[in-house]
């Protein structure tokens, strides 16, 4: 989160990075980041309304709904099977007895963690698990933008991807959208490097 009136730009992990950084994490016993990573990166949920998880409402699941926080939306978000095995995976590891509980929880289990931890901790991450991203791109953008770039490669760059992610985004045009995923910027850094 910047300072108002500052432009930021957030960094996103290439899919695969993100899927080795979450065995790293886990081999770690970072379960907590493992599971905010994954979470963030599979549903492109923002940061407000993934701190409001509780694990009832994802563990055993086929989809979640949520009421977005800025929008006031709701959405309903199919869970990929591969999350769903992370979720219930670590649910045994972290030993949660408490369905009720909040995904990301502080460790006085007194209320969720918030966003500047989180985003000092992405950095801590992303600076010990030499990540290939500036750190001072490093924020929990990365999650929604890390899918948002994935989905976009996988449909072949495409401009229905685009208008696909716009509609996930709640964006108001594909052009939000290219600037919220930092596409023109390398369309044109890409011109350069063609010459």
């Amino acid at each position: 989160m910047g300072l108002k009136g500052q432009r930021t730009t957030a960094s996103y992990l290439e899919w695969d990075s993100m899927l080795v950084l979450l065995r790293k994490l886990e081999r770690d016993e970072k379960y907590k980041f493992q599971l905010l990573i994954a979470v963030g990166c599979f549903t492109g949920l923002r940061i407000s309304d993934l701190l409001n998880l509780r694990w009832n409402d994802v563990l055993r699941r086929e989809y979640i709904q949520v009421t977005e926080g800025k929008t006031k939306k709701v959405r309903k978000i199919m869970l990929n099977p591969d999350l769903c095995e992370i979720i219930a995976r670590l649910h045994n590891k972290m030993r949660i007895s408490d369905g009720n509980e909040y995904l990301f929880i502080n460790r006085f289990k007194t209320k969720q963690i918030n966003v500047q931890y989180v985003n000092r901790k992405l950095k801590e991450i992303a600076k010990q698990y030499k990540l290939a991203i500036p750190l001072n791109g490093t924020s929990s953008h990365l999650f929604r933008k890390s899918l948002g770039r994935h989905v976009w490669e996988m449909n072949n760059y495409s401009e229905k991807s685009l208008i696909m992610l716009g509609d996930l985004f709640n964006h108001s045009s594909i052009r939000t959208t290219k600037a919220y995923l930092g596409i023109r910027e390398q369309e044109i850094c890409d011109i350069y490097l063609n010459l």
